[in-house]
């Protein structure tokens, strides 16, 4: 089958994420879901071992080799890639994602293995109340999708602990791969046929869509991912999502917050 528009790509994975424990701890929250233009999503289970699921490290690992075989792929993850701007002015950062996620791996050391993510909360490792947000902070896009604060740990459906414990992991990707992989929107909105990208996914928006066929919350949020990303692609929708209607001050805000696809 052709894909439409030209983008490229022929593989989709969709993770859903869990901040829980530790980076190498088994977590039934880790969940991968993986289609192709020609076939529906599948799980991918971790590789055979004494862990029945995966580990955020293990994740990293495999999409590092997943990555860098010659095939273009559209990876979506459900946590937040950057913080309101309102961080960046509380904390004198430069309004750059690069430098920001440098900044926060220095403060939240959360990919060291038996860290807990309350160990830096509590001041036993790193230094993350230097690097604190206020739960009332909320992104552009999270206002727009209706979805909670990064900062707003310890609550039903809170995104603040993966987004916390995912974002070191975005780092090490982005140091491994350099110009090879595309971050959206931080890379610029478009990306380029045949390149690999990795986008910030909130699967609440389409899960419903898709009948949940035996599949627990974290494997439907997965293969909503996966599933919604392919067929958007197919439908040629994918290529106007990378451009959201946002003015220009809008736009500049989303180039350092990031957005989330699909997010008008």
């Amino acid at each position: 089958m052709r894909m439409a528009d030209g983008t490229g790509f022929r593989r989709y994975i969709g993770i859903d994420y869990s901040g829980a424990q530790t980076p190498t701890s088994s977590l039934k929250g880790l969940r991968v879901y993986a289609a192709a233009p020609e076939v529906p999503p599948d799980e991918v289970k971790p590789p055979a071992s004494a862990r029945k699921y995966w580990t955020r490290r293990g994740i990293f690992e495999w999409l590092v080799e997943e990555l860098a075989e010659d095939q273009p792929t559209l990876v979506g993850i459900d946590h937040a890639f950057s913080f309101p701007l309102r961080y960046f002015h509380q904390h004198a950062l430069p309004l750059e994602w690069p430098a920001f996620l440098e900044d926060f791996h220095r403060h939240w050391p959360a990919d060291e293995d038996n860290v807990y993510l309350d160990f830096i909360r509590e001041g036993q490792i790193g230094d993350g109340r230097a690097r604190w947000g206020d739960p009332h902070w909320r992104r552009l896009t999270e206002l727009r999708a209706r979805a909670k604060s990064a900062f707003h740990f310890d609550v039903q459906g809170s995104v603040a602990k993966s987004t916390h414990a995912g974002l070191p992991w975005l780092l090490h990707l982005r140091r491994r791969f350099d110009c090879r992989l595309h971050f959206w929107p931080f890379d610029g909105w478009q990306i380029r046929s045949g390149q690999s990208a990795v986008v910030e996914v909130y699967p609440a928006l389409w899960s419903r869509s898709f009948p949940q066929d035996g599949r627990d919350a974290h494997q439907h949020d997965a293969y909503s991912i996966a599933a919604w990303m392919r067929q958007s692609d197919r439908s040629g929708a994918l290529s106007m999502l990378w451009n959201p209607r946002l003015n220009d001050d809008d736009r500049r805000t989303a180039e350092i917050e990031g957005w989330i696809l699909g997010v008008a």
